[in-house]
């Protein structure tokens, strides 16, 4: 093979990430005999068979799984050498594009990324939140350079994700004044009964909060169940129940929602990572972030 067209190389590549022809047309939008035929040329110059039909999709031979193996390395590098000589004019910051998934607090995520506005050279935080799957799909088509997370992402999910750890934190038990005067004492008994607002059961914290729970027998009056961890610490400053949050920002949320402390729990721990789908950090941004959440959030909570 003397020569090779990336642009076959590109239909190639998004047709085994779409597992069909008709969803990389919806992709590319491009009509599908001209993606077809790339396919067919592609096949011709690498000397075989890329696709194999399976259901109502296509599934990649053993040489289609080599190819795509290299395609996606490579694409991988060109968006590193675009981030690296930049898109922007000179002097311009340079973007951070950060998926935050839905069950990260929101001054967890503040706290990691502002040290990265903090950088001698400028940089533009460029922000989307969403399930995890969304953003890792998103991390996987390189629209996003990381994921902040509070659960790793599993072997299964991709070849390529790396976990980055940022750290973890004891869990400590919030509540408005007058729920912190009564359930303060005897903490943790006296939660027996306490209303509750709990985050959503796909959480990290809600699971270990439940098996928590089980195990000191602790039955708690769940008033409701949240996606947004913010909504959670705006129900419960209105004094509508308790809520579990990390106790490495504690200070910030007593702060600025007027709860009050009523126990640490040593034995819960919230984990937080940093997703990437490189082993080795890169851009500079990411790496600072890490640093700092290690060097500073996190350290000796």
């Amino acid at each position: 093979m003397d020569w090779l067209n990336y642009h076959h190389l590109f239909y190639f590549f998004t047709v085994a990430r779409e597992g069909s022809i008709a969803r990389a047309c919806e992709k590319l939008h491009l009509a599908q005999p001209t993606i077809s035929g790339q396919l067919r040329q592609l096949e011709s110059t690498c000397g075989g068979k890329l696709f194999f039909k399976q259901g109502r999709g296509l599934a990649l031979t053993e040489l289609g799984q080599i190819i795509y193996d290299y395609a996606e390395q490579i694409f991988s590098l060109g968006r590193e050498l675009q981030d690296t000589i930049g898109q922007q004019p000179a002097g311009k910051p340079r973007r951070l594009h950060v998926g935050i998934s839905d069950a990260v607090p929101k001054l967890i995520a503040y706290r990691v990324l502002a040290p990265v506005l903090a950088l001698p050279s400028p940089v533009k935080l460029v922000c989307e939140e969403g399930s995890p799957s969304e953003l890792i799909a998103a991390l996987v088509e390189h629209s996003l350079d990381v994921v902040l997370t509070d659960t790793p992402v599993s072997a299964t999910d991709s070849r390529r994700h790396f976990n980055h750890l940022l750290g973890s934190s004891q869990v400590t038990i919030f509540g408005a004044a007058p729920l912190a005067r009564r359930y303060r004492r005897q903490f943790p008994h006296s939660l027996v009964d306490a209303p509750f607002l709990l985050p959503s059961p796909s959480s990290s914290l809600r699971r270990s909060l439940d098996l928590w729970f089980h195990s000191h027998q602790i039955q708690p009056a769940v008033i409701g169940e949240f996606k947004d961890s913010a909504l959670v610490k705006i129900f419960a400053s209105a004094g509508k129940g308790l809520f579990a949050a990390p106790r490495a920002i504690e200070s910030d949320i007593v702060a600025r929602y007027g709860v009050q402390r009523i126990g640490h729990i040593p034995a819960l721990r919230e984990s937080f990572y940093a997703v990437s789908i490189e082993r080795r950090l890169k851009h500079p941004a990411v790496v600072a972030l890490c640093e700092a959440a290690r060097d500073n959030l996190f350290a000796r909570i």
